[in-house]
């Protein structure tokens, strides 16, 4: 896994006076699942929506798919946003429409493709998802937490993206749910060969899934590599995150236990 398909490199971001990010650099490897973590208010989710250009970054470069997706054209930004799928932490999901026609909303908008094609593949990402089928013309309301995150990752999965930002799939989750998503999210990448950039805060899910974790701590990214590497890094926060009574939990359980 050497081809980079996500480079930042000396990213600034900021609101107003106040800097979240200050020179920040990270290589993403296609094919891998990386886990992005760090202490409550160091920017997680802030730099995971600066890089799909939901925040504007104010200095550093951003690359994906080797092109700079902030200084495209919005045609070419199109060409990009149909070779990613996110997942948001709440789901996202539009409240009015159906999960199939949740799923249909980047079909519909990016393809040409019939109703017909539109709708079975729609229940195919469904599948993938691990939902049952029936749920295809359920609202989201109906759905239980651990579907509605599973909903969403079939509308993710919609365009067949090359790369997946997650931003705390798990959250709020029960043990057992958040482990079989977990699972889920484990097969599927290694079947279907998607990267994954996930912002979490759940050890067992970085001990089941990830081959690398970046540490967002004093505005940037702080330190990166397996689990072992950072285990062994003096850092206080890094050592008390994974050291820690929770972190040692972790660390005992079998795979993919919870």
């Amino acid at each position: 896994m050497t081809d980079t398909i996500l480079s930042l490199r000396n990213v600034k971001t900021q609101y107003g006076k106040k800097v979240i990010h200050e020179n920040v650099n990270l290589d993403v490897r296609r094919g891998e699942i990386i886990g992005i973590i760090g202490g409550s208010g160091s920017g997680k989710t802030v730099l995971l929506r600066t890089i799909l250009g939901l925040n504007r970054h104010t200095f550093g470069k951003i690359e994906i798919f080797g092109k700079e997706y902030h200084t495209l054209s919005t045609k070419e930004k199109h060409k990009i946003e149909q070779r990613w799928g996110v997942l948001f932490q709440d789901g996202a999901l539009y409240s009015s429409l159906t999960v199939m026609e949740n799923i249909d909303v980047a079909l519909k908008e990016y393809t040409k493709l019939s109703t017909t094609t539109r709708n079975e593949i729609a229940l195919l990402k469904i599948f993938l998802a691990g939902l049952p089928l029936d749920s295809a013309e359920l609202m989201p309301s109906e759905l239980s937490g651990g579907m509605r995150k599973r909903a969403s990752l079939a509308r993710a999965l919609a365009m067949d993206p090359e790369i997946l930002f997650l931003d705390e799939p798990t959250a709020g989750l029960d043990p057992i749910t958040a482990s079989g998503f977990d699972e889920l999210l484990k097969t599927l990448q290694h079947a279907l060969g998607f990267t994954v950039f996930l912002v979490t805060h759940d050890l067992d899910t970085l001990y089941t899934i990830c081959d690398r974790v970046a540490v967002l701590a004093e505005k940037r990214i702080y330190a990166i590599g397996t689990i072992d590497e950072l285990v062994q890094n003096p850092y206080p926060w890094i050592q008390e995150y994974f050291n820690g009574p929770r972190g040692r939990s972790a660390k005992m359980k079998p795979c993919g236990e919870k």
